[in-house]
């Protein structure tokens, strides 16, 4: 499973993978990035961990979204 995260930037939000040197995708605002992740990893098996402004991490999502291990039963 390939790890990326959702930070913030001088021009506004990422999303990068881990250790990578480019972003994978840009946006103004986090909302609008957030909104497009869906979209992007279609077909992928994915975590994202969604920063705040202040670089903590909010949240972290697994895509698609039926590989979350937190909605499995045990």
């Amino acid at each position: 499973m390939d790890n990326y995260h959702v930070s913030p930037t001088a021009e506004g939000w990422e999303l990068k993978k881990a250790g990578a040197e480019r972003a994978s995708k840009r946006s103004t605002t986090k909302q609008e990035l957030v909104a497009s992740l869906s979209e992007f990893f279609q077909g992928k098996t994915a975590s994202v961990k969604i920063h705040k402004a202040d670089g903590t991490i909010e949240e972290e999502r697994t895509y698609p979204r039926s590989d979350d291990p937190r909605r499995s039963k045990g």
